[in-house]
C-alpha cells in the first residue's frame, strides 16, 4: 500500500513540473486594413474582405488585404496559405514594382528575434478566396473576394444559321482583364439586314446566374443573312495584361426551309426513280435468266428421253435376235438385256 502511494505521489510531481515549464500561449494579434483603414469583414465565407482586381498591373495599398500581426512570440514562424488569392510580402514602390504575375500561394515568416509580421494578399478572381494564418500552431482562416474591373472585353455568341421569319437568339459577355464577368457593363449591337440596320444598347446583367451577360432576340428576314456586330468602350491596353477587345462579329445564314425540303424532295424524287429503273431491270435479268434456266433444263430432259428411247429400241431389238439365236442353239444360249 505505500509503495503504491509513492508511485501516485512520484507521478503527481512529475505532472506539476510539467505544468510550470510549459511556455504560455501565443498572445499574438491579427489586424486586418486595405489602405490602412480597417477591413470590412473577412472572418466569415459569406462577407469577405471586397477588394478590387489589379486592373492596372500594380499591387498597391488600394488592391490587397494587409495582415498585420503582432506580439508574436520571437522565435515564432508565421505562415499563410492561400487559394483563390495571392501573397506578396511588400506592395509595389516605384522603385520595385509588383504586378499581377508576382507572389505565391504560400509564404513562411520566420519572426526571428522580433514580435511582428506582415504580408498582403491580392486577388484577381471574383470567386471567393481564403488565407489560412498559422502562428505557433493555431490557425485563422480570412476571407477575401475581387470585384471585377472595368470592361476590357467583349464576346458575342449567335447561331451559324437559321430559318427565314424565325428568331433568333444572341447572347453578348463582358469580361474584366483577367476574364471575370463584369455586370452593369454596356455593349451595343448593330443588327444588319438587306440594307437596313438596327441599333441597341444592352446592359449586362449583375445577378449571379447571368452575371455578365445579356441576351437579345432578333427577328430574320425571308432571305439573304444577318450581320450582328456587338463593340463597347473598353479599358485602355496595360502592359502585361491581356489586349482589350471592343468589338466583334457574327453572321446568321438565313436558310430558306422550304426550298430546302422541296430540292430534298426532288433528290429523293430521282433517287426512287433510279431505284425502280434498277429494280425492273433486275426483274427483266431474272426473267431472262429463269427462261433461260428453264430452256437449258428442257434440252437435257429432251436429250435424255432420246438417249433413253434409242437404248430401249437397242434393246429390245437385241433381245429379239437373242430369242432367235437361242431357240436354234439351245446348248449357246445368251442372256437377254434388260
Amino acid at each position: 500500500m505505500n509503495s503504491f502511494k509513492k508511485v501516485t505521489l512520484i507521478i503527481a510531481a512529475a505532472l506539476t513540473s510539467t505544468m510550470l515549464v510549459s511556455p504560455a500561449a501565443n498572445a499574438a494579434t491579427t489586424t486586418l486594413t486595405v489602405a490602412g483603414s480597417a477591413a470590412t469583414g473577412g472572418t466569415v465565407a459569406t462577407a469577405p474582405v471586397a477588394l478590387p482586381v489589379p486592373a492596372d498591373n500594380s499591387i498597391d495599398a488600394a488592391d490587397a488585404l494587409k495582415i498585420a500581426i503582432t506580439s508574436v512570440d520571437t522565435g515564432t514562424a508565421v505562415s499563410a496559405v492561400a487559394t483563390n488569392a495571392t501573397i506578396v510580402p511588400a506592395l509595389a514602390t516605384s522603385t520595385a514594382p509588383v504586378t499581377a504575375s508576382n507572389g505565391s500561394s504560400a509564404l513562411t515568416i520566420n519572426v526571428g528575434t522580433g514580435t511582428t509580421a506582415d504580408f498582403y494578399v491580392y486577388t484577381k478572381t471574383t470567386t471567393v478566396g481564403t488565407v489560412v494564418v498559422t502562428i505557433g500552431g493555431n490557425s485563422t482562416t480570412y476571407y477575401v473576394q475581387g470585384t471585377a474591373g472595368a470592361l476590357n472585353s467583349i464576346t458575342l455568341t449567335a447561331p451559324t444559321s437559321g430559318a427565314a421569319a424565325t428568331s433568333a437568339t444572341l447572347k453578348v459577355s463582358g469580361y474584366d482583364v483577367f476574364g471575370n464577368l463584369k455586370g452593369g457593363a454596356t455593349i451595343n449591337t448593330l443588327v444588319s439586314s438587306n440594307g437596313a440596320a438596327t441599333a441597341s444598347a444592352l446592359t449586362t446583367d449583375t445577378a449571379v446566374a447571368t452575371v455578365g451577360t445579356k441576351e437579345q432576340t432578333v427577328t430574320l428576314p425571308a432571305s439573304g443573312s444577318v450581320v450582328v456586330t456587338a463593340y463597347a468602350t473598353v479599358a485602355t491596353a496595360v502592359t502585361g495584361l491581356a489586349a482589350p477587345v471592343g468589338s466583334v462579329v457574327a453572321t446568321i445564314a438565313v436558310r430558306d426551309l422550304a426550298g430546302e425540303l422541296a430540292a430534298k424532295n426532288a433528290e429523293l424524287a430521282v433517287a426512287n426513280a433510279a431505284l425502280a429503273a434498277e429494280k425492273a431491270g433486275r426483274a427483266a435479268d431474272k426473267v431472262a435468266a429463269d427462261k433461260a434456266l428453264a430452256d437449258a433444263k428442257a434440252a437435257t430432259i429432251t436429250a435424255t428421253a432420246a438417249a433413253d428411247l434409242a437404248k430401249a429400241t437397242y434393246i429390245a431389238e437385241y433381245n429379239v435376235l437373242a430369242k432367235k439365236w437361242n431357240a436354234k442353239n439351245p446348248k449357246a444360249k445368251v442372256a437377254l438385256k434388260k
